[in-house]
């Protein structure tokens, strides 16, 4: 397909080139590079929000009730449900869908599911691009929703402007989350169910664990949510775009910005050249001669690789 037209297409807002193109980014597509230049320009403007937790806290449905909270003030908003583990369905998790289903018919809402597929660096460098073309179709907040609590859940969460991590009662995740080191990225904690037997315990835990940790300039809010009947999703919208507001006047979100484009730029480089090594290194049958009879280490194959690469510009 060609690119212009597909870039033209995100820019106009169109739902069937948005979804393309997000489509290229799952797959790695060659094309990735040039769709990517077309974009960026017009990104920057849309609030990303994370939403991350265990399986079964109720994230889809804390989604769909942030996606009623956003249509109620105007705003244009996409979610994007993304499966770091799945190569196979695409992330196209049928609840998510089902939950969203009240929104489905709405022009100014988008929702997507995705997983990695052939993208370099797997979901921690193919969610920033696919959002990046949510924000330059025009979309006002992008809600990411990952399942579980694994590095890369971590990750995909803390590549926003702000990251909300959900807890219900009774599942005991509080532990594994600061065991997945989730506790340092949240900027909103939420204990959804609120209105089963346990949630103030939850929400105790929490602050417990926050007061014992490390000081903090943003101080992360411990919020209970019953999404079903939509009860303390407005609190929760709220205290978003307060963490927002906070973190534009004192330049946090600005610093936050830049610094996960130059991990992302750090991480693509990186990248190319581990296959562009692994391809040399391949073809090179004295090198590896070198290395299988002892006569070079690792680490000097590896400076040698490094030196070629040098020369080659």
């Amino acid at each position: 397909m060609d690119v212009d037209a597909l870039v033209e297409g995100v820019l106009a807002g169109d739902r069937r080139m948005i979804a393309r193109a997000i489509s290229f980014v799952e797959d790695g597509r060659p094309e990735l590079s040039a769709l990517s230049a077309g974009i960026f320009p017009q990104t920057g403007r849309a609030a990303t929000v994370g939403l991350t937790g265990a399986p079964g806290v109720g994230k889809s449905t804390l989604a769909a009730s942030l996606v009623t909270q956003a249509r109620a003030r105007s705003l244009r908003v996409a979610v994007l449900a993304v499966d770091p583990t799945s190569p196979y369905t695409g992330g196209a998790l049928l609840g998510d869908r089902v939950r969203m289903q009240e929104h489905a018919t709405d022009p100014d809402v988008f929702i997507r599911s995705m997983a990695t597929r052939g993208h370099l660096g797997g979901m921690a460098l193919a969610a920033p691009e696919a959002v990046r073309i949510l924000d330059a179709a025009g979309y006002d907040v992008v809600v990411i929703e990952t399942v579980g609590v694994g590095q890369a859940e971590v990750d995909v969460a803390a590549a926003t402007d702000t990251a909300v991590v959900v807890l219900a009662p009774g599942l005991g995740d509080a532990v594994q989350m600061a065991k997945a080191g989730i506790l340092e990225v949240a900027d909103v904690f939420v204990v959804n169910k609120g209105d089963r037997e346990g949630a103030a315990e939850v929400v105790r835990e929490l602050r417990q664990m926050l007061h014992l940790g490390a000081a903090r300039d943003w101080e992360p809010p411990v919020l209970t949510t019953t999404s079903t009947t939509h009860d303390g999703v407005e609190v929760l919208w709220t205290e978003i775009e307060r963490h927002r507001a906070w973190a534009t006047e004192a330049g946090e979100l600005a610093r936050k910005r830049r610094g996960r484009l130059l991990h992302e730029v750090e991480a693509l480089a990186a990248e190319r050249f581990k296959l562009a090594a692994a391809a040399r290194l391949g073809r090179d049958d004295a090198l590896i001669a070198d290395l299988d009879q002892r006569r070079l280490d690792p680490y000097r194959v590896a400076e040698e690789l490094v030196r070629q690469a040098a020369e080659d510009g």
